[in-house]
């Protein structure tokens, strides 16, 4: 069958947008096209949460379906994958910004500056965007702390609420200004504008968060690494802020037939919603009634990470230091053995 590709203007650039007619979410009867159109719906929201940050794409480019299968770190095979590095034949106009992976290895990726970039995305087949908590021009320098609120099985949604709603309490006494989201699923993502740091110092400044929010309702949070011991509660998970390990943008798409997206929403709205709500086919009309509800978050004052900081050094010098990194990562110093405590000590 021919190629029946539409050329789009999107915001005076012509972007090319090939099979528009796919079905891309089967069950809402939702097109590619329809796809570009809900980001462009969107527009000014999704450029804010995505511009000039290196962004890693999801790509779905046979469309979501129930049987396709997403390639992993440890699986590499699959229908849907995640593309980090700026594909070949990528147009001159595209921005892009050099990264640095944990193994040191450096790579180009598509840093978006534009919301035609953004649809030149979607047609690679992306629904989902990953960017880093960095920008150009200093891709080392994270601006961003994120905290990722993940109930565990058999955690609903409303605990993941209250954790968020005193979140923002300890993020106040750390001089921090926290703006939610939805995940796109049970949890819930709290981002607060910070001063630019490395990003060994805001991986501490979220473990010495997670600590402080785990003491004010340990039967509800937790930020055990080891999944044997997280328990049914709400996991924070710290390691989200170590390199190359990224959140769900606001306003992408959960790859599930239900096509919910991660949305913002305001603080006095959070405990009345439910994650069911927010849809690619309900959030224009919300974004248009409403707007971008994170738009102040770049216009926000960056908080200092330093009380955040000065926690993980009291926590540290009462035997709470270190957590274990991620899988793929080198050996970090002062790391205690990534071994889970059920087969330590089995061992001992």
């Amino acid at each position: 069958m021919a190629d029946k590709a539409v050329e789009l203007l999107i915001e005076g650039r012509p972007v090319r947008l090939s099979s528009p007619d796919k079905p891309y979410f089967a069950e809402l009867g939702l097109s590619k096209r329809a796809v570009a159109d809900y980001f462009c719906s969107v527009g000014e929201g999704i450029v804010a949460a995505l511009r000039d940050r290196p962004t890693t794409m999801e790509r779905w480019p046979g469309g979501v379906r129930a049987e396709a299968k997403l390639a992993t770190r440890s699986d590499g095979e699959g229908d849907a994958f995640f593309q980090k590095r700026a594909p070949s034949g990528t147009p001159e106009w595209v921005q892009t910004a050099e990264v640095r992976f944990p193994s040191g290895r450096t790579a180009q990726e598509v840093a978006p500056a534009d919301l035609a970039t953004i649809i030149w995305m979607v047609n690679l087949g992306t629904v989902r965007f990953h960017p880093w908590p960095v920008r150009l021009p200093d891709t080392e320098a994270v601006d961003q702390l994120r905290i990722d609120l993940n109930p565990q099985p058999g955690v609903d949604f409303d605990t993941a609420v209250r954790a968020a709603l005193v979140l923002r309490e300890v993020l106040t006494e750390a001089g921090l200004t926290g703006f939610c989201k939805t995940s796109g699923g049970r949890g819930v993502h709290v981002y607060a504008p910070i001063e630019p740091a490395d990003f060994i110092a805001a991986r501490h400044a979220a473990i010495a968060v997670g600590r402080e929010l785990a003491r004010r309702l340990p039967d509800q949070v937790t930020v055990n690494w080891w999944k044997e011991e997280r328990g049914t509660r709400v996991f924070v998970d710290f390691n989200q802020m170590a390199r190359d390990r990224l959140m769900t943008s606001a306003y992408s798409i959960r790859p599930t037939p239900a096509g919910l997206v991660s949305a913002p929403v305001d603080w006095d709205e959070l405990a009345s919603i439910q994650p069911s709500q927010f849809s690619v086919v309900t959030m224009p009309a919300r974004f248009a009634e409403r707007g971008d509800l994170w738009a102040d978050l770049d216009a926000t004052t960056p908080g200092s990470l330093t009380t955040a900081l000065d926690w993980y050094e009291r926590d540290a010098a009462a035997g709470e230091g270190e957590l274990p990194y991620p899988p793929e990562y080198p050996k970090m110093p002062g790391e205690p053995p990534r071994v889970q405590p059920s087969r330590a000590r089995r061992v001992e």
